[in-house]
């Protein structure tokens, strides 16, 4: 058989018509464990709503919105005729020296939802694009005010920025970083916000812990803050396994900051565009960040699409010199794609339409207490974190080994239980679309429920 011919069609009559490979070889799947997954695949078609559904057209409800992406559901209609109609008129252009209208319209959309003087989009096309690019405009921001030795940038332990070699440097999630060597030079982490058996069983916001920021100040000591470019953190850390922030611990952050001339930016792709119930976390949160990155929920995960917006002293202190000359180097071939606004400009749209920020923040005392009601007493469960519409349940590891159980958990939710979640280690993750209902917040949580109880 050739390498173009290994297909296959389900039933021409089956609502998920679709070809399905009969080798799974060529595709080495990211974050995954390829073999086991080989073995034994999970496969989606199609989605539509709150759901998924298998190449069969076994439905499988989203209990992760994608990748914590698809916060308005799958499949909505504005959207994608949005897209059809944007690839039909205008499929690409360059944002290198030219430009198309939905990239500044957009950019305005995005900034009017951020709080402050955040004012100016930078566009790229992922999450640790965004990340990258942040870094590299805090790092060149420095130079053209003449402190070219402010370099040093601060992360955090536990702290997820993507996978480029900045967003490495300045995370912390162990796995992530420990294959690639020493990766950028002049890093440091601060300490992580998670502390067990003083926040066990929090909803929302812990109380204890807002002193963490003030490691900051040690850090400073260290190496002075003449040499400290920026502090970068998550407000609610996601893929570590839901790290809400400490009361306090933020606004903490940013007097630190402020007081030690060191920018501070906020990566948002995970809580931006309603996951905690307002546009960004730094509007629940009363923190005006110095950068902001962003991406998944901007154009609803159809397309790829990230970004950074910046204050306005940010970008102001770029434009000086002669009219002529580049300001910033730094861009891709995608950035502002026509298609990603087009999807971007129709989600926007349907967020505001729709309601789906006010709805996301009504609906979290309903989550809170359906989670903690139905999940805390279950044998062997350690601890849940919930803040928005999220939820992170840890349980006792298997006997053999850590994150043995934590994988069980993925195929038994998937076969069994028609649920896709996600794991971190021996947690379980949870974080729908924010379309979901009452009645489906309570079908999900049973289902993750007997999922635990089963992988037991």
């Amino acid at each position: 058989m050739s390498k173009t011919s290994a297909l296959r069609v389900v039933g021409a009559d089956d609502a998920a018509t679709t070809a399905i490979p009969n080798d799974l070889a060529a595709f080495w799947m990211p974050f995954t464990a390829n073999r086991a997954f080989k073995a034994r695949p999970r496969m989606v078609a199609r989605a539509k709503g709150m759901y998924y559904y298998t190449p069969e057209g076994r439905p499988v409800m989203d209990g992760t919105a994608g990748l914590w992406c698809s916060n308005a559901g799958h499949g909505r209609e504005p959207i994608v005729e949005a897209i059809q109609k944007q690839a039909a008129e205008l499929d690409f252009s360059p944002t290198f020296q030219y430009g198309h209208p939905k990239a500044f319209e957009l950019a305005s959309r995005i900034a009017s939802l951020a709080p402050g003087d955040l004012d100016h989009v930078f566009f790229c096309n992922s999450g640790s694009e965004a990340a990258d690019t942040a870094l590299k405009i805090a790092l060149a921001y420095w130079n053209v005010r003449g402190k070219g030795s402010k370099t040093r940038l601060i992360g955090r332990e536990r702290g997820y920025h993507g996978v480029g070699f900045g967003g490495i440097t300045v995370g912390g999630i162990v796995p992530n970083r420990k294959f690639f060597g020493s990766l950028l030079a002049g890093a440091d982490h601060l300490p992580h916000t998670y502390n067990r058996e003083k926040q066990a069983f929090s909803k929302g916001e812990p109380e204890w812990g807002a002193h963490l920021a003030d490691e900051l100040e040690r850090l400073v000591a260290l190496h002075d803050a003449s040499t400290i470019a920026a502090v970068i953190v998550e407000p609610m850390a996601g893929s570590t396994g839901v790290l809400p922030p400490p009361q306090g611990y933020l606004k903490r952050l940013r007097e630190l900051c402020d007081k030690h001339d060191i920018l501070l930016i906020f990566d948002e792709v995970i809580t931006g565009f309603g996951r905690l119930g307002a546009p960004f976390a730094s509007e629940r949160y009363g923190v005006v960040p110095d950068m902001l990155n962003f991406a998944k929920g901007v154009t609803n995960a159809t397309t790829p699409m990230g970004g950074v917006i910046a204050r306005k002293h940010i970008h102001d202190a770029f434009m000086n010199g002669p009219e002529h000359v580049v300001e910033l180097f730094h861009g891709y071939t995608y950035s502002a794609h026509p298609l990603a606004c087009a999807a971007g400009l129709a989600t926007l749209d349907l967020y505001r339409d729709e309601g789906v920020f006010d709805r996301a923040k009504a609906l979290e005392p309903v989550w809170a207490d359906a989670v903690f009601s139905h999940l805390k007493d279950i044998p062997g469960v350690l601890d849940i974190r919930q803040v928005g519409l999220t939820a992170a349940i840890d349980f006792e590891p298997s006997k053999d080994g850590v994150g043995k159980r934590g994988f069980a958990c993925i195929d038994q939710a998937f076969f069994d239980e028609g649920l896709m979640i996600r794991t971190a280690g021996d947690t379980v993750v949870v974080t729908p679309p924010l379309i979901i209902s009452e009645t489906e917040i309570g079908e999900l949580v049973e289902k993750v429920g007997r999922v635990i109880r089963a992988t037991a």
